[in-house]
């Protein structure tokens, strides 16, 4: 079958047969299922209990790359803004756009500036080697908590802001930003023959 025979096709044949595009929505819907899981699966952790999203935010950026990251990203923060339950403490804390301008709106903006920093990084080969690879995810945690902070401290005032939305969260991001360094060269393996 040629390639103007494919385009002629019926789309779910045309990508079936094309096995780049077959494996990154594959990988995009994978993403997707990997950040609402992470985000509904809270860890006993101390001063709070953690969600591991953040963790799957970076590895999705620097196994992905920009475009496919972000694509990933840009996708579960649509299914949640047409109100799927797909954000940590829904749908009992609301759902859809009322939540996403809600307290944790700003890292959900972080997560999509977190996602495009660590995918610019590992198009410039930080994801080959731990070192660089945990500077990157510091980076991009950096950027996660700074838009969150900034967003609440907008809601309910910047004092209330750094002791309710960064200091509980400080060991939790060190041991995520760990976890996600040593655990990358799986998820890049994973990832390559797909990403951009």
């Amino acid at each position: 079958m040629n390639q103007t025979a494919i385009h002629q096709a019926d789309p779910i044949v045309w990508i079936v047969w094309n096995k780049r595009l077959a494996a990154q929505v594959a990988l995009v819907v994978a993403g997707i299922a990997a950040l609402t899981i992470s985000a509904k699966a809270q860890i006993p952790w101390w001063p709070v209990p953690m969600t591991m999203q953040t963790y799957v935010v970076l590895v999705i950026g620097m196994a992905y790359g920009t475009r496919l990251g972000l694509l990933t990203v840009a996708g579960y923060l649509a299914a949640g803004a047409l109100g799927m339950p797909v954000f940590a403490g829904t749908p009992e804390k609301g759902i859809g756009l009322a939540y996403m301008v809600g307290p944790t709106g700003g890292y959900l903006l972080g997560f999509a500036l977190a996602t495009w920093l660590c995918g610019a990084l590992a198009a410039r080969q930080w994801d080959r080697r731990v070192g660089r690879s945990l500077a990157a995810m510091t980076l991009a945690h950096l950027v996660i908590l700074a838009c969150g902070v900034l967003w609440l401290a907008a809601l309910i005032g910047w004092d209330r802001a750094v002791s309710l939305g960064l200091v509980p969260f400080i060991a939790a991001t060190v041991a995520k930003t760990l976890l996600a360094a040593v655990t990358l060269p799986f998820a890049w393996k994973l990832a390559a023959r797909a990403r951009d």
